[in-house]
């Protein structure tokens, strides 16, 4: 019988070293086609979107109520019959909350022109478009 000798094998080389988390995030945004930081954007957004005046052309919010948990934002997006601003309605907003604080009263102008407000009281939130409340521009946001 032959003995085989075998080189010993430090505890070091035979554990296979863990990857960062960084070159892990690199590595899945490389397989993704996107940059680390449009990475951490996408998964750090957690905002809905609600479009300033149908694709129609209606006068309204699309959707016209929309279901939201706490801390998550909301981009209101300028979509067709603009100008449009966002009014949060100081009777329809959850109690302690700042209508005014949250509300976009400068009229957006511009196609695709964007406001953005996170919302961390729950409860419901009334809002409507000035120029265009008398049409029927008013929308709900419920969160949980």
């Amino acid at each position: 019988m032959k003995a085989t000798l075998r080189a010993p094998v430090s505890r070091a080389s035979a554990v296979r070293p863990v990857a960062s988390l960084k070159a892990t995030v690199q590595r899945i945004a490389s397989v993704a086609g996107v940059s680390v930081a449009s990475l951490a954007v996408a998964l750090a957004a957690n905002a809905a979107t609600v479009k300033l005046g149908a694709d129609s052309g209606a006068l309204a919010f699309e959707p016209a109520t929309l279901t939201i948990k706490s801390g998550e934002s909301v981009d209101f997006v300028n979509n067709a019959g603009f100008p449009h601003n966002v009014v949060f309605d100081e009777d329809d907003v959850p109690a302690g909350v700042n209508a005014d604080a949250i509300s976009r009263d400068d009229l957006l102008n511009a196609p695709g022109e964007t406001y953005s407000v996170k919302l961390t009281t729950a409860g419901t939130y009334g809002y409507y478009c000035e120029p265009h409340q008398g049409a029927g521009m008013v929308g709900k946001i419920i969160v949980q």
